[in-house]
């Protein structure tokens, strides 16, 4: 029991495990759904956040909206990351205005709903551009970021990046979800999103021990889709519901902060139990 007890007192307290005051952190798609949520979690926990995002009125809202409610630093970086210049100037960018980097969430991408020609469409209409450009967004804009903000993360010895992936990145379609309603899912959304996650194992091994890459995996999230496809939905989910956006940020704030110092290369799933059965 006294061995216990050593062992207890020696530890960090959670409330600091969990602070990430003085820490910058930069999300891309920071505008967007999760891409907020994880700002906001970020911000709570008192970090300095870069929103990227290439919505230039949406990235400026989002970013006064933050630093109003919760007394941080923020910064809103408006970029089309398609451009690899563009996404490559972004650690040299936040080196520049805040003297250092530790967290990076790459959450912006094409997803399911995405207006493009030829996505989510049955298989025999899928195009082959609209396919490029997801893997371009998806899987190599978090590849070339990832590598451009590598060595500023592993300065302080507490570097973290999360990939946001998605369940069809784990498992395949069930395509009967989408029957009566102009919904569909894209084979690569699933192949880039499967891309991610293989991409973070491989990271986690490679930036290993300074930088930590995780995942996040998002289950469906419910933002007004046909009553039809919800239903369905439901009903395949343990938890009997569709995600809400902040039902991630406590995956975030475990990933981002040294409440996880000792996990990498972990594929986080928050799926209401989705991918259980």
């Amino acid at each position: 029991m006294e061995i216990l007890k050593e062992a207890t007192k020696s530890g960090k307290p959670l409330k600091e495990l969990m602070n990430l005051n003085g820490r910058v952190a930069v999300i891309t798609g920071g505008a967007g759904h999760i891409g907020y949520a994880a700002v906001e979690a970020l911000a709570e926990l008192g970090a300095s956040v870069v929103v990227v995002d290439v919505d230039e009125r949406q990235c400026q809202k989002a970013s006064q909206e933050i630093a109003q409610n919760y007394e941080v630093k923020t910064w809103p970086l408006v970029l089309d990351l398609k451009d690899e210049n563009a996404a490559r100037s972004v650690g040299d960018k936040v080196l520049e205005r805040f003297g250092r980097l530790d967290i990076l969430i790459n959450n912006a991408a094409l997803v399911g709903t995405s207006e493009l020609k030829g996505w989510a469409v049955p298989f025999g209409e899928q195009r082959s551009d609209a396919w490029r450009l997801a893997l371009e967004v998806n899987l190599t804009v978090p590849f070339v970021i990832t590598q451009a903000c590598a060595d500023a993360l592993a300065v302080h010895d507490c570097g973290s990046v999360i990939n946001i992936g998605s369940i069809y990145g784990v498992v395949g379609p069930n395509l009967s979800l989408y029957e009566g309603t102009s919904m569909g899912n894209p084979a690569a959304y699933a192949a880039s999103k499967g891309g991610l996650i293989q991409l973070t194992r491989w990271l986690a091994t490679v930036l290993a021990p300074k930088v930590r890459v995780n995942a996040i995996t998002p289950g469906g999230v419910w933002r007004n889709q046909p009553e039809a496809f919800h239903g369905r939905y439901k009903k395949l989910t343990p938890l009997g519901r569709m995600a809400k956006e902040e039902d991630f940020k406590g995956a975030v704030a475990y990933l981002a902060s040294d409440l996880s110092a000792y996990v990498t290369g972990h594929n986080l799933v928050v799926d209401g139990g989705w991918t259980a059965w």
